[in-house]
Parts: C-alpha cells; sequence; structure tokens
C-alpha cells in the first residue's frame, strides 16, 4: 500500500461508490460488468439500505394493464414536478423506464404477474392516461416489497461480476486536489475503528436522502444527508433543498411508511365524519392524486377539525373494501405493518396516517449523466472526478415535488446512465492523479475536532433539536415568519454543534463517533434546506408558503444553489427544453 504525508494506508481503485441502495448498486454492476475495480462503501449490509424500505413499485410505460406511452409519462412527471423539473432529465428518464425494467426482469427480478405472464402494473397517484384525463397503471410491482426484491436482485448481479463490497465502513470527506478535481475518499471501518484513503479515478456519491433532519420521518435511521454533507464541506452547491416530500401515509405516531400502492389498489382516505375527503379536493383523480396534494388536503382536514383520534390528530386509511385475499397477496407488508405499529388488522379497520417525512427532491445538482456540476461565470463547470446519483442526487427530474414510482425508476436509470458514461470514458485506461499532501487534511481536521473536544454539548440533544426545529418550522403549511425563526434556532444549533463530545474513545464499532459524525451531515442538510425554504417567495409543489399562496413562474422558475461558506443562495434557470418533444408549458394544476 502506498501511503501519504498523512501516514495514512491508500487503496486504489477504479471507482469508488459510497451507498449500496439502489443506484449505487446500479452503477456498480454497470462497472463491475465492465471490467472494472469497483469497491463500494455501506453503513450497512448492502441489503439492509433504505431502498429495501420502497414498497409500491418502478414507474415505466409498459402498457401491460392499461394503454400508456413514456410522453404521458414525461407529462405527468413535468406537471408533478410542478414544472420546476429539467424537462431534458425527465424526458431521457421516462423514455428509458421501459428498459431498464425488463433489464431488471432479465436478472431475476420476481415481479408480480398478469394472467397472461406479463408484469403486474398498479396505478399509483398522478400517473395518468392522456394527459390526465384519468388514472393510468404505471407502477411495475413485486407484491408491496419491490425495494426489498430490487435490492437483491441487485446485489447477487453484483456478487456475480465481483464488486468489491466495503460493509459497515463510513465515508468522512472527499479529497479533492487543486485543481478541483475529486480524488476518493476518506474512509473509517467500523469495525476496527481504522481511517484510511480509498483513491479513485472516479467517485460517486449515492449515498441516500436526509430525511433524519425531521422528527416524524419514514426515513432509516442511517438517512442522515451524508454525500450532500461531504459536498458542501468540499465546497460544493446543494440544489433545491426546500423541497421535502411529505408522504401523505405514515403510520400516525409512528413515522412508518404505508404504500401509496395501497391507494392505487382502491383504498380510500376518510375523516372523522367517515367522508372520502379526496374527492372534494382532487375530484379527478380523487386519492390518486400527488402527494404533496394529497398531503395538504389531508392537513386541511386536521386543522379545520374533522381530524380522526381522541386528538383529531390524523386520518383513517380504508382498505377493507378491497377484500381480505386481495390485501393478502398484494399488500402483504401492509397488512404486517399495520398489525406492529397500529395495532390494527386492516382487513378490517382502517389504519391511522398523517402525512410524514418521506423524500428530498433536492441534493448535489449534477447533469443528465451523474456528473456533478457547479456554477461558474454564468454557466457550469463539471466537478472532475465526481458523480451523484439516487436521492442524494438532483439531476433534476422530480423538481418541486415527485411522483410515486419516479424514485426507483431514478435509481435505476441514472445509476445505469452513470455507469455507462464512466465506461465510455474509458476509465481503465486513465492512471490516477498523484495525491496531494495536503489531501486528506479536510477529514483529518475533522475527525481530530470530535476526538479532542471536550465541550459539554451531547451529539444526541443537539441531533433532536435540529430534527424538532425542522418538524417545527418547515413543515406541511409554512409561512414567513415560522421560516426566519427557523432559521435562527438552526444557525444557534450550528454553534452548539461545534462544541459537542463524546466521552467513549474506543475503536471497535464506536456508534457514538459515528452519531457525532453523521450530526456534522444532518446540520449541513437542515441549513441548506430552511434557508433555502425561507428565500422561496412563492408555493410551488411541496414547498406550500402560506404568505405567498400562489406559484410564481416569472421570478420563481428557478433552481436554489445553497452553499455552505456564507451560509448563501444562488440561483439557476430550469431546463425547459426537453431532448426531441416540444416544451411543455407551466398550467395550473388541477386533479
Amino acid at each position: 500500500m502506498a501511503a501519504i504525508k498523512q501516514k495514512l494506508p491508500v487503496r486504489r481503485f477504479d471507482a469508488v461508490i459510497v451507498g449500496a441502495g439502489g443506484s449505487g448498486m446500479r452503477a456498480s454492476l454497470q462497472l463491475a460488468e465492465a471490467g472494472l475495480n469497483v469497491a463500494v462503501l455501506s453503513k450497512v449490509f448492502p441489503t439492509r439500505s433504505h431502498t429495501v424500505a420502497a414498497q409500491g413499485g418502478i414507474g415505466a410505460s409498459l402498457g401491460n394493464m392499461s394503454e400508456d406511452n413514456w410522453y404521458w409519462h414525461m407529462f405527468d412527471t413535468v406537471k408533478g414536478s410542478d414544472y420546476l423539473g429539467d424537462q431534458d432529465a425527465i424526458e431521457f428518464m421516462c423514455r428509458e423506464a421501459p428498459k431498464v425494467v425488463y433489464e431488471l426482469e432479465h436478472f431475476g427480478m420476481p415481479f408480480d404477474r398478469n394472467p397472461d405472464g406479463t408484469i403486474y402494473q398498479r396505478p399509483i397517484g398522478g400517473h395518468t392516461a392522456n394527459f390526465g384525463e384519468k388514472p393510468v397503471a404505471r407502477a411495475c410491482a413485486a407484491a408491496d416489497r419491490t425495494g426489498h426484491a430490487l435490492l437483491h436482485t441487485l446485489y447477487q448481479r453484483n456478487v456475480q461480476a465481483r464488486t468489491h463490497f466495503f460493509v459497515e465502513w463510513m465515508a468522512i470527506d472527499l479529497i479533492r486536489d487543486q485543481d478541483g478535481d475529486v480524488l476518493g475518499v476518506v474512509a473509517l471501518e467500523m469495525e476496527t475503528g481504522e481511517v484510511l484513503i480509498l483513491q479513485a479515478k472516479t467517485t460517486i456519491l449515492a449515498t441516500g436522502g436526509a430525511g433524519r433532519i425531521w422528527s416524524a420521518s419514514t426515513n432509516a435511521f442511517i438517512n442522515t444527508g451524508d454525500g450532500p454533507g461531504m459536498a458542501a464541506r468540499a465546497g460544493l452547491p446543494l440544489q433545491d433543498m426546500e423541497f421535502w416530500q411529505f408522504h401523505p401515509t405514515g403510520v400516525s405516531g409512528a413515522g412508518v411508511l404505508i404504500s401509496e400502492g395501497v391507494r392505487g389498489e382502491g383504498g380510500i382516505l376518510i375523516n372523522a365524519n367517515g367522508e372520502r375527503f379526496m374527492e372534494r379536493y382532487a375530484p379527478t383523480l380523487k386519492d390518486l392524486a400527488p402527494r404533496d396534494f394529497v398531503s395538504r388536503s389531508m392537513d386541511q382536514e386536521i386543522k379545520e377539525g374533522r381530524g380522526c383520534g381522541p386528538n383529531k390528530d390524523h386520518v383513517l386509511l380504508d382498505l377493507r373494501h378491497i377484500g381480505a385475499d386481495t390485501i393478502k397477496k398484494r399488500l402483504p407488508s401492509i397488512l404486517e405493518i399495520g398489525h406492529k405499529f397500529a395495532n390494527v388488522d386492516a382487513t378490517r379497520d382502517a389504519i391511522p396516517v398523517v402525512p410524514t417525512i418521506h423524500y428530498q427532491m433536492g441534493g448535489i445538482p449534477t447533469n443528465i449523466h451523474g456528473q456533478v456540476i457547479m456554477p461558474k461565470n454564468g454557466g457550469q463547470e463539471i466537478v472532475n472526478g465526481l458523480y451523484a446519483i439516487g436521492e442524494c442526487g438532483c439531476i433534476s427530474v422530480h423538481g418541486a415535488n415527485r411522483l410515486g414510482t419516479n424514485s426507483l425508476l431514478d435509481l435505476l436509470v441514472f445509476g445505469k446512465a452513470s455507469g455507462e458514461h464512466i465506461v465510455r470514458s474509458k476509465l481503465k485506461e486513465k492512471s490516477h492523479k498523484p495525491l496531494s499532501e495536503d489531501g486528506a487534511d479536510l477529514a483529518l481536521s475533522h475527525l481530530a475536532r470530535l476526538e479532542t473536544s471536550t465541550g459539554s454539548e451531547r451529539v444526541q440533544d443537539v441531533a433532536n433539536a435540529i430534527r424538532s426545529t425542522m418538524q417545527q418550522h418547515c413543515g406541511v403549511f409554512r409561512t414567513d415568519e415560522l421560516m426566519q425563526e427557523g432559521v435562527r434556532k438552526i444557525v444557534e444549533l450550528d454553534e452548539r454543534r461545534k462544541y459537542v463530545s463524546f466521552k467513549d474513545k474506543s475503536k471497535v464499532f464506536n456508534t457514538a463517533r459515528m452519531e457525532a459524525i453523521e450530526l456534522d451531515n444532518l446540520i449541513e442538510n437542515a441549513k441548506a434546506s430552511i434557508v433555502s425554504a425561507a428565500a422561496r417567495k412563492e408555493s410551488r409543489g411541496a414547498h406550500a408558503h402560506r404568505d405567498f399562496p400562489e406559484r410564481d413562474d416569472a421570478n420563481w422558475t428557478k433552481h436554489t444553489l445553497w452553499f455552505a461558506e456564507g451560509n448563501r443562495l444562488d440561483y439557476k434557470p430550469v431546463n425547459t427544453q426537453p431532448l426531441t418533444v416540444e416544451t411543455f408549458m407551466p398550467k395550473a394544476r388541477t386533479f
């Protein structure tokens, strides 16, 4: 092994991928099968990555259950994004969707089947036929465990392709040279506490979302925004972080996800009066309207006193009319979740649900190949050696609001696209750039601060305060006063974070050290989100601003860019020009 001035051991690979979820393993498979030497880091065993929690399906216009085509899918995605999505990337994703699904089928993915042997598809919110005329079945599903099946399928293929997995390792910081190129990551092995450099010709961030900056979240505890946190500390911007999706159906009091596939199979939302209230808000699509729309409607019902339970703080998801046989066949996990987390039998009782933070539409800005980009002289430049894919990246196909099933599709399409782009770059023939003497200084100073701190702040106290502040000040409905107060509180918490310490300095599986590192990532994501939200003076998609209730296309059809240095904001225009078709012009979103 080579070593640099800091005496850290170095391991070299053609590509290092941080994150072993759907996007990371789809990219690693593309690279490994092309003969590249690939390392995948993961805080957990790959099949425990958060993609495993995805339930409803993968969006693709196969047309197996009803007439469909990619152009309608593109229209729905642009409209669902509230016209903030980049239309070139959206067209690419929707065109590629059937290909990546059939490819996954050939990998051995155990999709549910129709009687004729084709892949089973169910309706999901916001997906329509003939430009919004009626709901369409577009979600390719493996019961309500689609993400679970997807992860296992990709992991098995990666094992076959001899991908190197570094399980229970954590990336600390990116390594950038004087040219700004990324040369790999400094990482920590949890089992031993050893810190080393994983040097790479190309580094891919696939770390998932940062949903754990909220106290009520469908996200796993590992979702602490590590990729965006590392990018922010390395001087890179984060894009559109004000847009966070609240999933309409998290189990009340638990936050555990109830798939949109439940409503796709015929489940309905009812209030305390037993009323199917979505007919009032979305007369055409009803319970299958997009998630931001349904979440606001639920919140309105609760605020107007029609909530359920002793505190009138939730509504009910009713699937009893679907029938026990269908529930057991198509929604077995939901039946189990109802038992374990709501103490109800979904075949006989409605499930108490409430909007819960679920997905970040923003992230590290990239182009259509997954290459990280940053603004320069009125344009943008590529950050050499760095890609970002999946939920931590912002391509931006989801804009201000993601449609259900487009997340798993995003993972597959852009995981594969980034892999193909890297293979086409003839990476195998290139050599590693030399590591500078101070290449690992950012990570080492970061670790040294945590190790030597004698401050009185506890990691969990600061982390819980971040979550409480974001929940209270950056929720489903926002006001200028609420958000400005939230900015002030988050800035104060950033100061408190600098004085956290932990007493246990042992090396082997030291969870206190891991949580302290994760806290540094949580605060970057929280600052980016609330500062960006406070600055956007309109309502668009998931950003519902009570002081500015209308969408302002003249002034705000632009992407937000947040920089950690100076906590400052910049903006760039939305790409409204598709690859081959005409632009979808902004219209009022009705359902």
